[in-house]
């Protein structure tokens, strides 16, 4: 699993313990101009995808597991349609 510089620290340690995964991070490169980071872009498309669901735009949901609900429909109705796309 890849994370963002910002969740250093025992994140990393819980995600072994708990899940079973090991956590890489993707720490920003220390040069003066612009630079794509490896990765970053499959976890910002995702992002992107999933809230052009409406329901997953805002806060609408008042549980965890119900907005998990959602997030997990709009994935399925995003693969569901790539993969019967005609080519």
């Amino acid at each position: 699993m890849w994370a963002d510089g910002g969740y250093t620290g025992t994140l990393l340690d819980w995600a072994r313990q708990a899940l079973g995964v090991v956590v890489e991070i993707v720490k920003r490169p220390d040069l003066p101009h612009f630079t794509v980071l490896p990765r970053r872009w499959v976890v910002e498309r995702s992002l992107a995808w999933i809230t052009g669901h409406r329901r997953c735009v805002r806060d609408y949901e008042r549980l965890p597991h119900h907005h998990e609900a959602m997030v997990r429909w709009a994935m399925i109705r995003i693969t569901s349609r790539r993969l019967t796309q005609t080519l």
